[in-house]
């Protein structure tokens, strides 16, 4: 049968991964070496009765091993921030209550140490279509800006075509996270392992930023470590004065040591933030916004030390573990973390704070599937595992609803 110039296989990649030869394959399947050769290098198109029992010998679907060239599914998303115009952007899919978020996977958000496999690609932004619009006269009209409110006045947030390259049944099944813990990877792994059909995306954002993302609408949870000075408080002030006519559920995942990171031994001699400006120490922090970015304006604050006097507040990190890189390569002297990431890099530490970790979920999101399965695994003893190794966290109450706003 001659070739369908559209049709694509997978035929020789599945094959090779289960190390079998074509004379193999072929046996199994009850056709010739010769027919195997020839659906691998496209020269044929493969009838009903071939493609099943190809299917059946390598024990995939028909829809694995065969498909049409520019056949896959297409969806409408809203893309979670700015994606710089940029075309044929990697994105992460997630629903996110009623509407799908797109995730641009651009710079740092494209990594954690592996690089993240893309869930789909965006064909057009901003009613821009990469192909052509007589070719596909619906979609300039499909391809609209919309007005969402946001949690401070109004933003104007984008609407992009997203060609998928998963199937959809497994992007509906996933449960999106923003926050600055490193300790989400954990929790995504375990979850994962407890529930093989769950996916669980974190996204790196500090905590004013995660609890933007969820008030927008773009994530399911929003991690936090924010105090506040005037009511002794973590986070539930924030979360309150954001509230703006929602319901939000805060659950504990346990408090953690916040303080300086020093080289190992602490040369300087380092004991309060004072010091970084009396011994001309150059310092690494975060955003502003962020929960170390606080702490750090507190503490010098409380011992009255001017902010513009200590050095090196214009070099900021993008996480904590940038932070801690920065101390044990030497380009910083010290820098605002925490205990489990000191430990990690082998650096000293200086503990200024306890702050209590939240996850800040909106009500209506709470039962749904993949949230319930994320939240139930909390108290799982694979999680209550990692964490005591890791230490500097207290764990006792991990799980426990703390406020409902």
């Amino acid at each position: 049968m001659k070739p369908d110039v559209n049709l694509c296989n997978n035929l020789k990649s599945i094959r090779t991964r289960l190390g079998m030869s074509q004379q193999e394959l072929a046996n199994i399947a009850g056709v010739t070496r010769q027919t195997i050769g020839g659906l691998e290098s496209g020269q044929y198109a493969p009838s009903v009765t071939v493609s099943l029992c190809l299917a059946k010998a390598l024990g995939c679907t028909v829809e694995e091993l065969f498909w049409l060239e520019g056949d896959l599914p297409e969806i409408e998303a809203i893309v979670a921030e700015s994606a710089s115009n940029q075309e044929r952007s990697r994105v992460s899919i997630a629903r996110v209550g009623d509407q799908w978020i797109a995730y641009p996977l651009v710079g740092n958000d494209a990594f954690r140490i592996e690089m993240i496999p893309s869930d789909g690609e965006m064909v057009a932004v901003n009613q821009q279509p990469v192909i052509s619009v007589s070719d596909r006269p619906l979609l300039a009209q499909r391809l609209v800006e919309r007005k969402e409110h946001h949690l401070q006045g109004e933003a104007t947030s984008q609407k992009v075509l997203v060609r998928l390259l998963d199937d959809i049944d497994k992007l509906q099944n996933t449960v999106v996270i923003a926050g600055c813990t490193p300790v989400l990877s954990l929790l995504a792994r375990a979850t994962e392992s407890w529930h093989p059909k769950l996916r669980v995306y974190y996204r790196f954002a500090h905590s004013k930023a995660a609890l933007r993302s969820l008030c927008r609408g773009e994530v399911h949870i929003a991690g936090m470590h924010l105090y506040d000075p005037k009511t002794g408080e973590h986070n539930i002030p924030f979360v309150r004065e954001a509230a703006t006519g929602k319901n939000f559920v805060l659950i504990t995942l346990g408090v953690w040591e916040e303080g300086l990171l020093v080289p190992p031994g602490n040369p300087m001699g380092v004991k309060t933030v004072s010091d970084l400006v009396e011994f001309g120490a150059t310092i690494v922090t975060q955003q502003v916004g962020s929960g170390s970015r606080m702490l750090l304006e507190r503490k010098l604050q409380e011992e009255r030390v001017p902010f513009q006097n200590v050095k090196g507040l214009d070099h900021i990190a993008h996480n904590h573990q940038d932070v801690a890189l920065s101390v044990a390569s030497g380009i910083a002297d010290a820098g605002i973390s925490t205990a489990s990431i000191a430990a990690a890099f082998g650096l000293g530490f200086i503990p200024l704070h306890q702050a209590r970790y939240d996850l800040v979920i909106l009500k209506e999101y709470l039962e749904q599937s993949p949230v319930q399965q994320f939240l139930n695994i909390l108290g799982h003893r694979l999680v209550r595992s990692q964490l005591e190794v890791l230490g500097g966290y207290d764990i006792s109450k991990i799980g426990e609803v703390i406020a409902n706003i």
